[in-house]
């Protein structure tokens, strides 16, 4: 750092000796001296000032926004706190690792939380013992150390929403009291979707280089685990869409499929038919962005795919583990990549997301409104849409990633010595076709480029160094992505 004080120290005075010589040189030489001492100067700053300051020019409000946004049908409130911390207090000593797709005791718990916890990685599970999860959930919301939030990627993204006074928010969920309390005045709430008891989350957050036991954690993250029935049954999805006739949304955020991995196959199989029967009674002039979540049952991704769930929504947003999940679910490009090694290949993520499009996407042999998809991983975003249908996406990814940085790191603007640049400066675009390579600058962070009438707009994240609270950070990259996006009529 000291280092490049001194750089800057030492040109800005070589600028100032040419102001001193400026009548003696010729003015050419003059103006080249200057240009190149000026980007020196430039290039002097810290790559993340300059991708910092780049985003700025590049984040413009779209020209057409949105006015009421309504949102549905997940909601509860999230109870935060150091999962390492609850297992203690719990009396759950550390353990070897294990995945479990369902969690039914405490000893469920403490393996998955290690899993996850050992790579780095969000996941969210059921805990399908009533009686225990409240004993774990008292014990958590009791905890000295414990936050209550908002929660639910439905009332996550009509919070983040509704602080843009510009925006009528309405959210549709099992909203109880306490909830009901922590929304944002901006936020409206439908009387028929209110309920007597909160839904509580349990959000259980891990730090960087954090250990337990013999595992340690490579990168923030946050293990999320719950009892919700209210949830898990999309209980309020038919209030949701009855709600919209009145409020006359210009956008629908729909989330929340993932709860219903805790019900049993029929049942979900039932609900998901009943869910798109509902979805589809949406007027189809309204945009419907669909928030994935993380899930573990490959048959119903498969289903929430190819049973006309894709085809009735415009945009999806989804992060690293739900993007692979469901290349693997539905056998698309690198099915067989078991998990993400480190940051998740640019070339392999694009890969997969346009096969999502070009598969599953609008096209004009296909009767599919799905038009835009917003990848979102620690290190860096991509916005992939079909020509013709969206504007403004340069400015929606990066503030999308704009919004990463200050969420994680609780601050209104991002602090530069507060972040840092973990994205690739080099990679390849694809490994199904002849790629392009592409240098990454940071004066220019946001990189745009094409493949058969489906655009691709890549930036990079300024990753906080000392994470606040990584919950509900993807909700946060996603309601900004899209506030920022423009839908163009068709």
């Amino acid at each position: 750092m000291w280092q490049r004080s001194v750089c800057v120290g030492l040109l800005a005075l070589a600028l100032g000796y040419l102001c001193v010589l400026g009548p003696e040189l010729p003015p050419a030489a003059l103006r080249q001296l200057s240009a190149s001492l000026l980007g020196t100067l430039r290039r002097a700053r810290s790559l993340e000032a300059r991708t910092v300051a780049a985003w700025q020019a590049a984040i413009v409000r779209p020209a057409r926004g949105w006015a009421r946004v309504a949102v549905g049908v997940n909601a509860c409130v999230d109870v935060v706190l150091s999962g390492v911390k609850l297992l203690e207090a719990l009396g759950l000593e550390p353990s070897e690792g294990k995945n479990h797709a369902v969690l039914n005791s405490g000893q469920d718990l403490k393996e998955a939380f290690a899993h996850f916890m050992e790579r780095g990685a969000a996941a969210e599970r059921f805990f399908s013992d009533a009686e225990a999860f409240q004993d774990i959930a008292r014990a958590a919301s009791e905890h000295p150390a414990a936050q209550l939030y908002v929660g639910g990627n439905a009332a996550l993204i009509g919070q983040k929403l509704a602080t843009n006074p510009d925006l009528k928010i309405l959210l549709c969920g099992p909203v109880g009291p306490k909830l009901h309390e922590l929304l944002d005045d901006n936020v409206v709430v439908p009387p028929e979707s209110m309920q007597e008891r909160d839904e509580f989350h349990l959000i259980l957050e891990y730090q960087a280089g954090e250990q337990w036991g013999r595992v340690r954690a490579p990168t923030a993250n946050r293990f999320i685990f719950s009892h919700d029935l209210s949830n898990g049954a999309l209980n309020m999805l038919e209030v949701f869409v009855s709600s919209l006739d009145e409020f006359q949304p210009d956008l629908v955020v729909l989330s929340g499929l993932h709860m219903m991995e805790g019900q049993s196959k029929e049942m979900r199989q039932r609900r998901l038919m009943e869910a798109v029967a509902s979805i589809s009674d949406i007027p189809t002039d309204i945009p419907i962005h669909l928030e994935l979540a993380s899930m573990t049952d490959q048959d119903f991704m498969s289903n929430i795919v190819h049973q006309q769930v894709f085809p009735l929504v415009n945009s999806i947003g989804l992060n690293e583990q739900e993007l692979l999940f469901l290349t693997q679910s539905a056998s698309g490009p690198h099915a067989s990549l078991a998990s993400w090694s480190g940051i998740p290949d640019v070339g392999v993520v694009s890969d997969i997301l346009f096969w999502i499009l070009k598969e599953h996407g609008k096209t004009a042999e296909r009767a599919s409104d799905l038009t835009r998809i917003h990848f979102h991983t620690l290190a860096y975003h991509i916005l992939v849409t079909v020509d013709g249908h969206w504007g403004n996406q340069a400015a929606a990814v990066a503030a999308g990633a704009r919004a990463a940085g200050t969420q994680a790191c609780a601050t209104d603007t991002i602090d530069t010595s507060k972040v840092f640049l973990k994205a690739p400066l080099e990679f390849v675009t694809s490994h199904t076709e002849a790629p392009s390579k592409i240098s990454l600058n940071p004066d220019e962070p946001v990189v745009q480029w094409h493949r058969e009438g489906i655009s691709f707009h890549f930036t990079p994240v300024l990753v906080c160094k000392d994470p606040v609270r990584t919950v509900g950070l993807g909700d946060a990259i996603s309601a900004e992505g899209l506030l920022y996006s423009e839908a163009y009529p068709q």
